[in-house]
């Protein structure tokens, strides 16, 4: 507990030294996330309308930079469903924080500044490395994932003894998320970090999209990888509102289908895209998994005083 305070006290530190300004917004929101591979905890209160612990500060976020707030940060509980393990558990630590005119390009160099600031001296850590996702995804399975079908992708995951539940029901980029999680990222950032960037323009959610010279489109969006841990995801940000829209409703039917639970879209959120996002690139790092890369520590539930288990 005294590292991971001394790790909250240096990332604050960083974030002053940049004159980024620490904001705070609502925990609980009438809207909840739409992405299919995520859940919200709902909360009923006494009157009113159901509200939900956000899976992210990310909405009020861009409301604020909407505003006019320039660039600012949140270090902030965040809420999952059902999720547990190893490198989960249902409530997290998660700091997100977002740059005005920046690109992924300087955006992943903000994370990497703050991934030496915050461990400080616990660990050394060498240069990082970036690759894209197709290049990720070819040198760990040898599969190509601009043209892989689901079937090929299947048979590397059998090859390795993973053998998926309803497999057939599973969509192209339900499949590709298996194979990251569970052949491709593993293997990510042995002794060194790793940007993975150029994900599938499917797997866009809220960055923007853009052609990678070879006529394959992709989304202007990176993850970080540390002892085959994903620590971060950042976002060159969309700010076209129309698109968003489309790509939440995209979502809603895919957990339509599915028989997920069906959330309201936040309409405050897609109103300030509307109003005019500036052009931005922002990012969530999970915090508690920084902890365990930081201290060499075998779960989650060692870098944080109460998991789940004992909360």
């Amino acid at each position: 507990m005294r590292h991971r305070a001394g790790m909250l006290a240096r990332a604050r530190a960083w974030f002053a030294s940049e004159r980024i300004l620490e904001v705070q917004t609502p925990l609980l929101s009438t809207a909840a996330a739409s992405e299919p591979q995520i859940e919200s905890i709902a909360a009923q209160p006494l009157q009113g309308p159901r509200r939900y612990l956000q899976t992210s500060p990310e909405y009020p976020m861009k409301r604020l930079l909407a505003a006019g707030i320039g660039d600012c940060y949140q270090i902030c509980p965040v809420f999952r469903d059902g999720e547990s393990g190893r490198q989960h558990n249902p409530e997290f630590t998660m700091i997100e924080w977002y740059r005005v005119g920046f690109g992924v390009a300087e955006l992943q160099r903000d994370v990497d500044r703050l991934l030496r600031a915050t461990i400080g001296e616990l660990r050394v850590l060498p240069p990082a490395r970036d690759v894209t996702y197709r290049e990720a995804i070819t040198g760990a399975s040898g599969l190509d994932c601009a043209t892989a079908n689901p079937r090929a992708i299947e048979a590397v995951l059998r090859d390795r003894g993973i053998a998926p539940i309803l497999a057939m029901e599973q969509d192209r980029d339900t499949w590709l998320d298996l194979l990251m999680a569970t052949v491709v990222g593993p293997g990510l950032g042995r002794g060194a970090p790793v940007f993975v960037r150029d994900y599938p323009a499917s797997q866009a959610a809220l960055a923007r999209v853009r052609d990678d010279g070879d006529g394959w489109p992709v989304a202007e969006r990176f993850e970080l990888y540390l002892d085959g841990i994903e620590l971060a995801n950042g976002f060159h940000e969309l700010g076209d509102t129309l698109e968003q829209r489309r790509r939440f409703t995209q979502d809603l039917e895919k957990r339509r289908q599915r028989g997920q639970r069906l959330a309201p879209l936040d309409e405050r959120f897609l109103a300030a895209l509307t109003a005019g996002l500036p052009d931005c690139a922002g990012v969530a790092l999970g915090f508690d998994r920084l902890v365990m890369a930081a201290l060499g520590l075998p779960s989650i539930s060692e870098a944080m005083a109460f998991p789940a288990d004992r909360a």
